[in-house]
């Protein structure tokens, strides 16, 4: 019979990060989450997500045994953003048991349904501007940087509770050796075109960081806001982000774009952490954890796209491209092999073609299910 228990302190929370561990113990393809990391994103005071939301964490035992994980989450940003009323679930795992999952589901929409929502959207952990979806397809190689990763069996898992799909998540595998040249052609064409309607594009400015950041901020709300499922970050989720890639930002290739002084657009690429933290185990960075994490981070040759967008009013100006082609040039200075553009929403047409244009190729697929209660 499987038992479900609220996680109410420190040994709790251990044992649910710690769980997918010994999920994916024989999983060549798994990649640990850092232990800190996790520890502080599910610690109200430690992450500033909990200054607006909330969330309850459950873990499911059979025989004493824990079978799986769940977080149930009520964000009242979104609900704010959006004028909505729905309720999320998050940080999804479990053996391959419907029971399990069914009493998972249970506990976290009886939480949900206590706030009254309307519906429950997942897995996001815990919001959309963190990792969110249950991979659907490209089983075959790890996730990148910040990106979900499961077993195949999920998908059974979440439809038979009832849960159906809201989108697809696309993620674009760049191999530099094969991406299409002409926007690289084009690039000065276009400086040039944009320099007479004064919009330049440069690198951020590391030793003028905190500015940076906040109007980067305002850029990343402006340009993102129209998206599915999107909440604002606040100041202090932002700079909580910021602070952590500032240790692997290189600036050739965090990009902006500026109209008049003002920013208008903004891309940003970071080294895949994952092919150090793949090696770092069960998350722990000490003893060991940090050398090969510190020493790694230099080698990583493969990037992951993480946020290209420009405010709406600039689109289709060529500022996308020329992102791209900068990113593409500096990727070919430094020995960069390839890439991953993620994610990218399937029905969002501008992006999608922006990536087949450099023949990009679409080979992870990630999906957000919802439900109604």
């Amino acid at each position: 019979m499987t038992l479900i228990e609220t996680v109410e302190n420190k040994k709790q929370l251990t044992a649910f990060i710690d769980f997918p561990h010994d999920l994916y113990k024989d999983d060549p393809n798994y990649v640990p989450e850092l232990f800190i990391a996790q520890r502080d994103i599910l610690t109200p005071g430690k992450h500033p997500f909990h200054e607006h939301s909330s969330m309850q964490l459950f873990l499911a035992k059979k025989g004493g045994i824990i079978t799986g994980r769940i977080a149930a989450i009520f964000n009242n940003n979104h609900n704010k953003f959006n004028n909505t009323n729905v309720g999320f679930f998050g940080f999804f795992d479990s053996i391959n048991d419907q029971d399990t999952a069914n009493r998972l589901f249970d506990g976290a929409t009886a939480w949900l349904k206590n706030k009254k929502v309307t519906g429950v959207i997942g897995p996001v952990n815990p919001s959309t501007n963190e990792p969110v979806g249950v991979l659907i397809d490209g089983f075959d190689k790890p996730p990148v940087a910040m990106m979900t990763y499961n077993k195949p069996y999920y998908v059974s898992l979440l439809e038979k509770y009832g849960f159906t799909k809201q989108v697809d998540l696309l993620a674009y595998d760049l191999d530099i050796t094969t991406l299409n040249d002409r926007t690289l052609k084009l690039q000065d064409a276009l400086l040039k075109r944009l320099a007479q309607k004064n919009i330049v594009i440069r690198s951020i400015n590391l030793k003028d960081f905190k500015a940076e950041v906040g109007k980067v901020r305002e850029t990343y709300n402006a340009a993102w806001d129209k998206n599915l499922g999107f909440v604002p970050m606040t100041e202090n989720e932002f700079n909580y982000l910021a602070k952590d890639l500032k240790m692997v930002l290189d600036a050739d290739f965090c990009l902006v774009a500026e109209h008049n002084g003002k920013m208008v657009g903004f891309a940003l690429a970071i080294p895949d952490l994952n092919r150090i933290l793949i090696k770092i185990k069960r998350g722990r960075l000490f003893p060991t954890g940090i050398l090969k994490l510190l020493f790694g981070a230099k080698k990583v040759k493969y990037l992951r796209v993480i946020a290209l967008g420009v405010v709406e009013e600039y689109r289709k100006m060529g500022i996308e491209a020329c992102f791209y082609a900068h990113m593409i040039k500096k990727g070919l200075t430094k020995g960069v092999t390839g890439g991953e553009a993620s994610w990218i929403l399937e029905d969002n047409e501008m992006m999608n073609k922006a990536m087949q244009n450099i023949n990009g190729k679409v080979y992870k697929k990630y999906r957000l299910y919802e439900k109604a209660l």
